[in-house]
């Protein structure tokens, strides 16, 4: 503990160490945006939905009824109704900036969430491209290549022309007439 205190304390004094620059009431006191940030599209969301809605439709009408048709010792608000005004008022003035604030943080995902599209669209085009060009030169490949059909054409073209035994023996065959294999 005194070691650390002590190097704490030899750090600035040091000339080549930059000081801490804090300025503030209290030291070491940070406020979390990103907490303030879900709060505000919390807010927002229920803000927009029905549930608000209704809640502030029921508040006011309350509110009027009580003010109107109560006992005049109980009501707060009489008819201009200034209170419920200032209320209503104060209301909007923290609604808009919590609304516009989450309105900024979903256009950043939004424009982040479209980089990352565009980035996947221009890898997807790469990669088609790609795998056209594999094609066309598989294709020009496979033109060269001979084919099982044209194989066997010239295996049988060289056989005959190898096979001198064959075609001796074709001239020496005598034909067989017809007439000599229906009476055997």
């Amino acid at each position: 503990m005194a070691e650390q205190s002590r190097r704490d304390s030899d750090r600035q004094s040091r000339l080549d160490q930059p000081r801490d620059r804090r300025r503030g009431w209290k030291k070491g006191t940070s406020f979390d945006t990103e907490r303030f940030g879900r709060f505000a599209e919390s807010f927002a969301r229920f803000m927009g939905t029905a549930t608000f809605l209704a809640g502030m439709t029921v508040f006011i009408i309350v509110w009027l009824v009580w003010n109107v048709l109560g006992p005049e010792d109980a009501q707060w608000d009489p008819y201009p109704f200034i209170f419920l005004t200032l209320i209503l008022s104060l209301q909007a003035s923290y609604a808009a900036p919590l609304i516009l604030l989450a309105q900024n943080r979903q256009e950043a995902r939004d424009r982040v969430q479209q980089q990352q599209d565009r980035d996947a669209d221009a890898q997807s085009h790469a990669d088609m491209e790609f795998l056209a060009r594999e094609v066309a030169s598989l294709r020009l490949g496979l033109g060269e290549v001979a084919t099982r059909d044209f194989l066997r054409s010239e295996l049988r073209s060289l056989a005959e022309s190898l096979d001198p035994s064959d075609d001796s023996e074709r001239r020496e065959k005598p034909k067989k007439d017809k007439r000599d294999s229906s009476s055997s």
